[in-house]
């Protein structure tokens, strides 16, 4: 079978390529450039730079197969980029992992491979894809690793993606990866994981974003990155900072300033900018007011949150309410809920125990055991 491999120039991707030659496939390595490169690694985070499409490329050819590099400049930052400032600007926190595993790489690549005459697509993802004879249809899995489970950034693969996808390292733990890159003596064995965002110049989240909405609305030159310079010039002439507004306590008391939304995310306690002989947290975030709402940590505490943009993995929706784990964030622990469908992408969800920062913006998805049964977009949260 031939079978079109992500490689993103890390172990995980290098070994899914490695399981597939050793299984008899015909395999064919694809990585994806998705960012203008020609002014040095420095401006980007540390994945998907130079370095890690000439690892994916070694890799390759020590394993024997072709290599090719894809352009996705455009649609990443149509994708995944404009998203992500777009969302901090509405006063939500984001996951672009998941536009760029979903949307961008799956969507993209299996039209890629059809072109190509692959019947799959493969990538490194510790997840694992099975189909159900019973049901007659495909069910996501998590991976066997609990602790580098990536089922949760998956959640809105459909049908027939998953009926083209195939994750050769779902069935191993980090330490069985690495051991098997050790053995064919790949040159990427001991690399270290990427925990960053790929497009986020040094971790600083807050000036990327302030420095593309400045863009955006200035025309200012893209290859820039210091928000600081980009500041208009009647906001520096007046001494205020265009995104600035309230901070407030839970009653609407002002108690003090702050310089953007972005700046903020809901659960967030440090850098918050008020003193106050408690732990204050931020509550939600209120884009029309431009207002940052803090309060006491269990104040942050909630039971019910409404999704958007939900994706059943089945293809269609639970019939009724039905039990569930559910996952507000990556890291995040598991918790028994009750998720009802509300039709049009649209599901409601009530934990069994309120849960801190469910934030706006960030995925949740839904378990039953080790099966993914779909997610969705948290919109907002009640208590």
């Amino acid at each position: 079978m031939r079978i079109v491999v992500a490689m993103s120039g890390g172990v995980d991707s290098s070994v899914a390529a490695a399981r597939l030659v050793e299984a008899g496939h015909d395999v064919i390595g694809l990585s994806m450039q998705l960012y203008d490169q020609r002014h040095g690694a420095e401006s980007f985070g540390s994945c998907c730079s130079l370095d890690d499409l000439h690892d994916a490329r070694r890799v390759a050819t020590a394993l024997g197969i072709p290599h090719y590099i894809v352009n996705f400049e455009h649609e990443f930052r149509e994708t995944v980029v404009r998203n992500f400032v777009d969302e901090y600007a509405q006063g939500r926190t984001p996951i672009p992992c998941v536009h760029c595993n979903s949307t961008l790489k799956f969507a993209h690549l299996v039209d890629r491979a059809a072109g190509l005459d692959a019947a799959a697509v493969a990538t490194g993802h510790y997840a694992r894809v099975v189909f159900d004879e019973d049901r007659r249809r495909y069910v996501l899995r998590r991976g066997v690793d609990a602790a580098k489970d990536q089922s949760y950034f998956l959640f809105g693969l459909t049908q027939d993606q998953l009926a083209h996808a195939t994750f050769p390292v779902g069935h191993l733990t980090k330490s069985e990866v690495r051991a098997y890159a050790d053995r064919l003596q790949l040159a990427v064995a001991r690399k270290p994981d990427s925990h960053e965002i790929c497009f986020i110049p040094n971790g600083r989240t807050a000036d990327f974003v302030e420095a593309e909405m400045l863009r955006s609305r200035e025309g200012s030159d893209l290859r820039k990155t210091d928000a600081e310079d980009l500041r208009s010039p009647e906001a520096s002439a007046s001494g205020r900072h265009p995104d600035e507004g309230d901070i407030v306590d839970s009653a609407g008391t002002v108690i003090g300033r702050h310089h953007g939304l972005h700046r903020f995310t809901v659960g967030q306690r440090k850098g918050i900018g008020v003193t106050k002989p408690q732990p204050l947290y931020v509550l939600r975030l209120d884009p029309a007011d431009r207002r940052v709402v803090v309060g006491s940590k269990q104040e942050l505490g909630a039971r019910d949150l409404q999704a958007t943009g939900v994706n059943w993995i089945a293809g269609v929706p639970p019939a009724g309410p039905t039990r569930v784990t559910a996952r507000i964030r990556h890291r995040h622990a598991d918790a028994p809920a009750t998720v009802i469908s509300d039709g049009d992408g649209l599901a409601s969800l009530v934990f069994d125990e309120p849960q801190l920062a469910i934030a706006p913006g960030q995925a949740v998805v839904f378990y039953d055991g080790d099966d993914v049964l779909g997610g969705g977009w948290i919109a907002n949260r009640a208590r």
